[in-house]
């Protein structure tokens, strides 16, 4: 099966050259396609002068429209069976990285794989909502039927994307990828704020859409097969699960 790699970018022009570069490299093979989400700084200017050096693909959107915007829109340009997302502020990202993302798919092993820094995945249960971040690999034909969702989310694709694979009980693979770095673009001082109040943010959007996405799981799960209600009311306890794990985040990061 060939790939599709995904690059959705927003503003990232310190580690775009070196994320897209190493995609490229690495998978001589595959189709590289990078959605520029309305970047404002030089993102396009490194995209230009790395095109002298590799091919890929170069979506511009004229406007930011959100993460899971610009990666319905990569889906939609994919042309191969496997799409797999990487995201544009990565160091260190590696051949072995883009191995272990894919060859659970390849090998029938897994129909969604989550890969993340080693160092962060290691604590699953602490940590709910962290557990659906990261690289994702999956099938294009698994996306289809949901992409004008994934396209109207905007805050939450991420969660919602792994609760819908595992209430539908599809296999989700976590792979913990050795020595990977998500970079912020900031200084070290301001690094630990600037996580802090990214963790809120991301928490109050994510809840604020708890109800559309309930309802978005619940009726994909409905229109897909005849499942029961213990099914749909499993989803309802991960979905509280992440929601209550997102709610203590908000209140650590005010209480500083």
């Amino acid at each position: 099966m060939e790939t599709s790699i995904i690059v959705c970018t927003h503003n990232e022009e310190n580690t775009i050259f070196n994320v897209v570069a190493s995609c490229c490299k690495h998978n001589p093979e595959a189709e590289v396609i990078v959605v520029d989400d309305g970047s404002t700084d030089g993102t396009e200017t490194v995209l230009k002068t790395l095109a002298a050096h590799y091919e890929f693909e170069y979506l511009k959107l004229p406007e930011n429209h959100g993460k899971s915007y610009a990666m319905a829109c990569g889906v939609e340009y994919a042309s191969n069976e496997i799409v797999l997302f990487i995201n544009a502020n990565l160091k260190h990202l590696r051949k072995e990285h883009f191995a272990a993302m894919l060859s659970p798919i390849q090998n029938h092993e897994a129909d969604m794989v989550i890969g993340n820094p080693a160092s962060f995945t290691i604590n699953y249960g602490a940590t709910p909502y962290e557990t659906a971040m990261g690289e994702k690999a999956m099938l294009k034909a698994d996306l289809l039927p949901i992409l004008k969702d994934v396209k109207e989310i905007f805050f939450g694709v991420e969660a919602f994307l792994t609760i819908y694979y595992q209430a539908l009980g599809k296999r989700v693979c976590y792979q913990a990828l050795s020595d990977l770095k998500k970079v912020n673009g900031k200084g070290e001082m301001q690094k630990e704020k600037m996580l802090k109040t990214g963790d809120k943010e991301i928490a109050n959007a994510l809840i604020s859409n708890f109800d559309l996405m309930m309802k978005r799981v619940q009726n994909n799960i409905q229109n897909s097969q005849n499942y029961t209600q213990s099914t749909i009311s499993s989803v309802q306890l991960q979905l509280n699960k992440y929601m209550k794990h997102l709610r203590e985040r908000i209140t650590s990061v005010e209480t500083l």
